[in-house]
């Protein structure tokens, strides 16, 4: 983007309502590519399934969830964009471009620190990209490397916690299904008679406030 926008004058207004344009219109996918919001809706969705309680929270409720949980997670690297290029970009101490460039290198840490734990992603594309060996430097690491890294790594993590959260509600399941069996109830679903366990279960645990914290503790 940055040498398709060099071509203008650095500080036009024009150049400015493009930047813009471009940045609403790539936000929703830099949200969800860069940022810990896969990890969280996922995981989100998960715990929904394990309770078996349908469209209950709905799809906006979860999503709602999801950006406050997401804020939450990223104040540090928001507030390091706010430092480093939004406040100067806006005192006119820095261009358009110059500005972006800095923007990126706080989110560039992030995406990398998560990367680091699932290391075969990383690996995985970078050996796709040609790299014959691990590059020494952050900054030797192109972008069209480190997203995708990061994105594999995100849904790997968001599966593995996925997993955990289903196997207490698995276990309600098999005790109610073998409970029912032993009675000779066979014609009554057992999803309909644990469904109220599984949510007592939940309730009396504080489940969401666990899930929340186990995500918010999943990126320390």
């Amino acid at each position: 983007m940055e040498e398709l926008l060099s071509g203008l004058p650095q500080d036009s207004g024009v150049l400015n309502i493009i930047v813009v344009l471009l940045l609403l219109t790539l936000i929703p996918t830099l949200l969800m590519v860069m940022t810990s919001f896969t990890r969280v809706l996922i995981i989100l969705s998960f715990t929904r399934s394990a309770l078996g309680t349908q469209q209950t929270p709905p799809n906006q409720v979860l999503i709602g969830i999801a950006l406050a949980l997401t804020f939450f997670i990223m104040a540090p690297v928001m507030s390091q964009i706010k430092t480093e290029a939004y406040d100067p970009y806006m005192k006119e101490e820095l261009s358009v471009l110059e500005a972006m460039e800095r923007a990126e290198g706080p989110l560039r840490e992030f995406m990398f620190s998560q990367a680091q734990t699932e290391p075969k992603s990383l690996n995985l594309f970078l050996g796709m990209a040609g790299f014959t060996k691990t590059p020494s430097s952050l900054e030797d690491i192109p972008l069209t490397v480190l997203i995708p890294s990061f994105v594999t790594g995100e849904l790997t993590k968001a599966f593995k916690i996925g997993f955990m959260l289903f196997l207490p509600f698995i276990m309600i399941d098999m005790i109610v299904s073998s409970i029912l069996m032993s009675m000779g109830m066979m014609m009554l679903p057992p999803a309909m008679v644990s469904l109220p366990f599984k949510i007592l279960l939940f309730v009396m645990v504080d489940g969401w406030e666990l899930v929340m914290k186990t995500i918010i503790m999943s990126f320390g």
